[in-house]
């Protein structure tokens, strides 16, 4: 899970140059101010650094614990309502109903999330988390589940999730501290993916071999781990940060905050499109699964499960880079695009599936990237309230994007849907990638002879600094500008 909100350890960013760019950057005698020369050393740290930390291996292991718990639910929650239907709409109506609250009241999640004492919140989400896990199975081990039940029941699950993200995302800073965050961030990743890996393979033998109801019963008793994680925490040794005191306006002043700062809003824009239509893939895969390859609950199991094999792997190198940059985020999601394009036009069973672990791991970088450049960024009093709109943009979009991806595979069958999601995903980024760029005085190069960069961001005028990041008054756009050009 995404994770981050600011620390005790690290004063908070007192100007926008301070907060837009967390690679140090140097220049040279001779290059101008804002271009970059080459990133500062940056010493680098393992992979596990942050394991280090008590507090924050309680939160990690009962994470794991639940994750597992939560990806055997989605397995067998979307198989259920597709068993009961048949339908790829209505498997995108209970996606869109679980992340429905997020778009309507995630801001307000994230106000709320800046207020409270973030363990104390957690105790109360994890808690109720469980509990819905454990209706949804006694409904199904009855014989009684219908689906409007799991309607209801991914829509409460989805209520819960409104003030649980931000909190989460909040909470880790305090126990790791700034220093360690970057590599929580992608230590949560790795955490989520690895139980992707095992509750999806779990899930099938329970849905081959019993039904989705001892599933559902495995996921609510799994948010034990979690809770008593949180008891056992040393309270004196995490990280204080100041709580917002409630007032007036703290909605609109979150929001002026991200519009007033391009090198946040754009790459929220970017993952609200890439998270509206190209993360559907409980959509996709179970329609590939159920139309194209005429296979069961073993199938979609192991599609989820190459998927969490990728992004696995793309969490445990983002816990080893030492930076994130906007010229990372734009080509990873570029590059998603392009494998879903692939992955819709995949000739046969074992070409699809071979494509999976890629976009998995590419679609792992994209979130990383974008949720620790953006906390890093993040002034600490206004973290919660940033990180719930991220959220709310990259997982709220759902409600949109879900029911109208359902709809197209339904009518025009499940390669077109998938290939309508991976070509939005495309042009998205390539637009914000030029509007990034354009912003940090750039251009586009392109240069195919033998030993060059073949495509690269470089200053419009070669060896000068861009107008945007000369001037005093541009700190955001020269940031822009070091993210994205290449080291001198």
């Amino acid at each position: 899970m995404s994770t981050g909100s600011g620390a005790h350890s690290a004063p908070a960013p007192n100007s926008q140059e301070d907060t837009v760019s967390d690679d140090a950057t140097a220049t040279t005698p001779g290059t101008a101010p804002g271009v970059a020369a080459g990133p500062a050393a940056t010493p680098r740290k393992g992979t596990f650094s942050s394991l280090r930390i008590r507090n924050y291996r309680l939160f990690a292991t009962g994470q794991m614990v639940s994750n597992t718990g939560t990806w055997m639910q989605r397995i067998a929650q979307d198989w259920l309502v597709l068993s009961l239907t048949g339908s790829s709409a209505a498997v995108g109506i209970t996606t869109a109903l679980q992340f429905l609250p997020m778009l309507l009241f995630g801001l307000y999640g994230g106000v709320i999330a800046d207020r409270f004492a973030k363990r104390k919140l957690l105790l109360f989400t994890q808690s109720a988390m469980g509990l819905t896990g454990l209706a949804l199975a006694v409904l199904t081990l009855s014989g009684q589940v219908q689906v409007w039940h799991v309607y209801l029941v991914a829509f409460v699950l989805g209520l819960v999730t409104v003030l649980d993200n931000p909190s989460r995302q909040a909470f880790v800073s305090e126990m790791v501290g700034q220093d360690e965050l970057r590599n929580a961030v992608s230590l949560n990743s790795a955490n989520f993916q690895s139980a992707r890996l095992i509750g999806p393979a779990v899930a099938g033998v329970l849905i081959t071999a019993f039904g989705s109801g001892w599933a559902f019963l495995l996921n609510g008793l799994s948010f034990i781990a979690p809770v008593a994680g949180l008891l056992m925490m040393r309270t004196a040794e995490l990280h204080p940060v100041d709580r917002v005191p409630r007032s007036k306006g703290q909605l609109r002043e979150g929001l002026r905050y991200v519009s007033g700062r391009p090198d946040l809003i754009w790459p929220i824009v970017l993952v609200g499109f890439i998270g509206t239509f190209g993360f559907n893939f409980p959509i996709w895969l179970t329609a590939f699964v159920y139309h194209v390859y005429h296979q069961g609950a073993g199938t979609y199991s192991l599609f989820n499960g190459l998927m969490a094999a990728g992004s696995l792997i793309g969490a445990l190198l983002a816990a080893r880079r030492a930076t994130s940059r906007l010229r990372l985020l734009v080509g990873a999601a570029i590059l998603f695009g392009a494998l879903e394009i692939a992955a819709a036009l995949a000739p046969s069973f074992w070409v699809f599936a071979a494509l999976l672990a890629p976009i998995g791991m590419v679609g792992l970088t994209i979130n990383v990237t974008a949720n620790s450049s953006i906390q890093m960024a993040t002034d600490p009093l206004m973290r919660g309230r940033v990180m719930s709109l991220f959220m709310m943009v990259f997982v709220g979009g759902t409600p949109l994007g879900a029911p109208v991806v359902g709809w197209i595979t339904d009518a025009f069958g499940p390669r077109i849907g998938f290939l309508a999601g991976g070509l939005v995903s495309l042009v998205a980024a390539v637009v914000i990638g030029l509007i990034l760029a354009r912003m940090g005085g750039l251009r586009l190069k392109i240069d195919l002879r033998r030993g060059h960069r073949h495509v690269a961001f470089v200053p419009r005028v070669p060896g000068t600094a861009s107008s945007a990041a000369s001037s005093s008054a541009s700190s955001t756009a020269s940031s822009v500008e070091k993210d994205l050009a290449p080291a001198a």
